[in-house]
């Protein structure tokens, strides 16, 4: 496969695209978070939804597996579908079923994100397709084909796997922007930092407080959003020391409540529904104030300890565990491997941030849903060999899975 854009695919993708640029209005409680220091995204690919909200201080949407395939099964391409396999065929005739599949599955990323691009002038989060995962030279060769589309414009989606760690460094070293996906506490997201030096890493915080409300762990309250200021405040230093673009996105947020507890965070990648919700509680603009230096404390019920259940590692990074991440990313990156970064973190005794485990026990976090089952790890969790940061970034991975053969399924509807 070529390394950038595919040439007939590439003009089909582009072909037809004449979307109305959306007249956006001012709002101050946006503004006033643009001042205190916060980027606001959108996470949404609806494009008649997201034009109700979209403000001028909003610069990016967010698209991922799950958003893009809800737009794919509203049917709006399944006409264009035949169009992109032709003209994939034309530009590689020997494509298998599900390397046409594939080739597909970008067109349709790369095609909608240009709609938003036209729609909105937004910077657009495009997902790589979860085949991908482990797989460092298709990554990095679909990542500059996405750029090479859209290079002002497009950030490339890169989820946290040994492999998404090298992928995302080698196009960052291309001058390529990567968004550094289901990152779920400070610790990966130091390693992320440190290794591969993306543009942007996640902490999806909303998880993580359902985790702990669902599991009975207590209330829930600040577990999402403690792990999330310390993944900034790392992620802010790291930046300074080591000269690198990171910014931390608060993700999955769950209340517009939050939009105001993590002002100050670099980034915000907001459902509609929290964008809302922050508008309907219309907060005295005197309020708002930069809040990472705040020390939200989660409460636990009595006979939980949360060392036990691996929650601390959530917000928790040692110096150890940071040298060794500064070690592992200070080398030639041409030289990292996703192996070589396994036996680092292996070696070092820091396994647990990118556990390897068996066929059976990766099935069980797949059939558990996008949050793990409590009562399945227990053990692991408290003698430290799995993360429970690394359980939330697994189950997430194997979510947008399911939500990507959902549109592989569509597209080979499509092509009969």
């Amino acid at each position: 496969m070529s390394d950038t854009a595919s040439n007939r695919l590439d003009q089909t993708i582009r072909e037809g695209i004449s979307e109305v640029a959306h007249q956006a209005q001012a709002n101050p409680h946006w503004t006033r978070l643009n001042e205190i220091g916060t980027e606001l995204w959108l996470d949404t690919g609806d494009m008649d939804e997201a034009a109700r909200l979209w403000s001028r201080e909003y610069t990016a949407l967010t698209t991922n597996n799950t958003l893009l395939n809800n737009e794919i099964q509203k049917g709006i391409y399944d006409q264009w579908i035949p169009e992109a396999a032709k003209a994939a065929r034309e530009d590689r005739s020997g494509l298998s079923d599900r390397e046409l599949i594939l080739e597909i599955a970008f067109a349709l990323n790369a095609r909608h994100g240009l709609r938003l691009v036209e729609r909105f002038g937004a910077h657009v989060s495009v997902e790589l397709h979860t085949d991908l995962a482990h797989d460092v030279p298709r990554s990095v060769a679909y990542g500059r084909r996405y750029h090479a589309l859209c290079p002002d414009r497009f950030i490339v989606k890169v989820p946290l796997t040994a492999a998404g760690l090298v992928a995302a460094r080698l196009l960052e070293e291309d001058g390529i922007r990567v968004n550094f996906t289901l990152g779920f506490s400070a610790r990966q997201n130091v390693l992320i930092t440190c290794v591969a030096r993306p543009h942007y890493c996640n902490v999806f915080m909303g998880r993580l407080s359902a985790y702990a409300a669902d599991e009975n762990l207590g209330d829930g309250r600040w577990v999402g959003e403690r792990a999330t200021l310390a993944s900034q405040n790392a992620v802010l230093r790291l930046r300074r020391e080591l000269g690198v673009p990171t910014r931390q996105i608060g993700a999955s947020m769950r209340s517009g409540a939050q939009a105001a507890s993590l002002a100050g965070l670099d980034v915000y990648t907001m459902p509609l529904g929290v964008a809302e919700g922050f508008l309907a509680d219309a907060p005295d603009l005197s309020s708002l104030q930069n809040r990472l230096g705040e020390d939200y404390v989660p409460t636990f019920h009595e006979g939980i300890d949360p060392k036990a259940e691996g929650l601390e590692t959530l917000w928790q990074v040692s110096d150890a565990f940071e040298a060794t991440c500064r070690e592992i990313g200070s080398g030639d990156p041409a030289s990292l491997s996703p192996e070589g970064i396994l036996r680092a973190l292996e070696g070092a005794g820091h396994g647990s941030v990118l556990p390897v485990l068996d066929a059976g026990r990766l099935k069980e976090i797949a059939d558990a849903g996008k949050m793990p089952k409590r009562s399945a790890w227990q053990g692991e969790l408290a003698d430290g060999s799995v993360g429970l940061d690394a359980l939330f970034t697994l189950a997430g991975l194997y979510a947008f899975s399911a939500d990507q053969a959902a549109l592989d399924e569509r597209i080979a509807k499509q092509l009969g």
